[in-house]
């Protein structure tokens, strides 16, 4: 047990790995805490704040960049892996956060960006000067058509041809994503023992794990084979918009190559010098699905996860299938599962609406906290927080700028904590990055500790109540056939068997016990609970019951 935090107890399964079941909570730097008054998040505010952390009853947090990078895309374009930007601090406060994170019993996991650099990289400043210097394969470069137009039909994810001209070499380079964001050429080994360099640098400093941006982005078709038309009925997004023209292809050949099988496998070896350390990669392919179960086994990833529950569709049948979908793809592997984070519109407005029903940011953290796998919780989900609306003027997000009025992008999800109701919210002495939603403020943590009833307090009892549940946390999933909108499961792990269920909608529903089995209800969960009266389970609108099976 923690010293400092006695929600961490793995006294029961001293021999489960610390990550599988654990509440990984994640922080964007920028929008954190600002303590230097520049209107940005920093490291320093990250570590002020860890004892409210370590109170949520969480097992790690996910820092998300921090590493030094020219901010086109707000840290996800490094240009220095191994140091700190001076936006958040340098890298002896990473070393404070690590050790003060450590002393409250929470593990550490920060980003790794592996497939892509920034422009302003030294590797890619000195690849770009012509075909002939020391990294001038460290990139993905191609020669133009006969017609000067790009190698290939490829797009990228934030709009229009992912290729971008270099006069110097002229050639192109590949960005997926921003064109300030080069891909690197992992068909080039001097790059993936440099990219495992950078990984290990992290490692020796002390860190628990990371999350692995984009990872089935790091090789590409070596022959440049263009991607194929996908009919319309078919353009569904999974973490960019439908009517985004990357949706008008199928992406067979600019990502998830069977290469990246081996470098996985070379990551994990790396890994395994490092008992403790954990990698989750983050997958987004045309079977994400498919792919977490091919990436995550004992030879490559620890666990996986992908955008199936950070989309618009909810509802109990659609859980279930992802779910299920998976359980039968990855028999052996280890999902971690997530219903918000950086990229998507905060999930009480995603799946509540304009006005989100008052339990619903408690019962949706217990569903997804509920499932087999473990869980990554976005910073303000434990408030209830809902998306911000803001002005085009006010927007970041260079895709959302781009893609404006139709996508918004994801500013939305990324304004700042709101500590205190005061009208900064206690976020910075300055005017922030993005504006502090006045929505928000009667949702500030300040507030909600004084009640009782509240997201946050609720967050913390139900977190408190699972850590005493070892079918919840690492246990096996059943599913138990239930009419819409119910979704319910069984959970069983060292003797213990549970019976879960959910009902998903506002009216209060009835269930014949004979459908669920002999079972004795649980209390202390801090959800609106259903009650067990002649043969039925009495279930309220967006209640919950938990239950002992026989």
């Amino acid at each position: 047990m923690s010293p400092e935090n006695p929600l961490l107890d793995d006294s029961s399964m001293s021999d489960t790995p610390w990550w599988r079941g654990a509440v990984i909570y994640q922080i964007y730097p920028r929008s954190f805490l600002d303590t230097n008054g520049d209107g940005v998040g920093d490291l320093p505010g990250i570590i002020d704040k860890l004892d409210y952390v370590a109170s949520l009853g969480v097992d790690a947090i996910w820092v998300s960049p921090f590493f030094k990078s020219p901010m086109a895309d707000f840290g996800y374009d490094i240009a220095d892996y191994r140091d700190v930007d001076p936006l958040f601090g340098c890298l002896d406060d990473f070393d404070r956060l690590l050790a003060r994170a450590h002393q409250l019993g929470l593990k550490v996991m920060v980003d790794q960006v592996l497939s892509h650099t920034s422009i302003e990289h030294a590797w890619f400043s000195e690849s770009r000067q012509d075909r002939t210097n020391a990294k001038a394969d460290w990139y993905v470069w191609a020669d133009p058509k006969e017609d000067g137009t790009p190698p290939n039909n490829w797009l990228s994810i934030f709009g229009g041809p992912a290729w971008r001209w270099e006069p110097r070499r002229e050639q192109y380079y590949l960005h997926n994503f921003l064109s300030s964001q080069p891909d690197l050429n992992f068909h080039n080994p001097d790059v993936c023992q440099a990219v495992l360099d950078n990984v290990k640098f992290w490692l020796d400093r002390g860190v628990d794990g990371f999350r692995l941006d984009s990872i089935n982005f790091c090789f590409h078709d070596a022959k440049l084979r263009d991607n194929p038309a996908k009919p319309k009925d078919k353009r569904v997004g999974r973490g960019f918009s439908a009517d985004n023209p990357y949706a008008y292809q199928y992406h067979y050949f600019n990502n998830t190559q069977p290469e990246n099988l081996a470098f996985l496998s070379e990551l994990r070896k790396l890994l395994n010098a490092y008992p403790q350390a954990v990698t989750l990669g983050e997958i987004s392919s045309e079977d994400s699905l498919a792919t977490m179960a091919e990436y995550t086994n004992v030879e490559r990833l620890h666990m996986g996860y992908s955008f199936e529950l950070l989309t618009d569709d909810f509802s109990a049948a659609f859980v279930r299938k992802t779910v299920q979908d998976l359980e039968a793809k990855m028999p052996h592997g280890w999902p971690c599962w997530a219903i918000s984070n950086h990229d998507s519109v905060r999930v009480v407005t995603r799946w509540g609406g304009a006005q989100p029903p008052a339990y619903l940011a408690n019962q949706l953290s217990a569903m997804c906290c509920s499932l087999r796998g473990s869980v990554c919780v976005y910073q303000g989900e434990e408030l209830g927080l809902p998306e911000a609306e803001l002005a085009y003027e006010d927007l970041q997000d260079p895709y959302g700028i781009a893609f404006w009025p139709n996508f918004k992008g994801r500013d939305g999800a990324r304004t700042p904590m709101p500590w205190s109701d005061a009208t900064d919210g206690a976020f910075s002495t300055t005017k922030p990055w993005l504006p502090m939603p006045p929505e928000h403020l009667p949702l500030a943590v300040s507030r909600q500790e004084q009640a009782a009833d509240s997201p946050l307090n609720g967050f913390r009892r139900f977190m408190a109540w699972r850590h005493q549940q070892p079918a919840l946390v690492h246990g096996d999933i059943a599913f138990i056939d239930l009419p819409e909108p119910l979704i319910g499961f069984t959970r069983q792990a060292e003797g213990q068997r549970l019976l879960v269920v959910f009902n998903l909608g506002a009216e209060p529903l009835d269930v014949p016990l004979d459908t669920l089995g002999a079972c004795h209800p649980l209390e202390g969960h801090g959800l609106l609970s259903g009650n067990v009266e002649d043969g039925m389970l009495h279930l309220p609108g967006f209640g919950a019951f938990y239950a002992t099976l026989d």
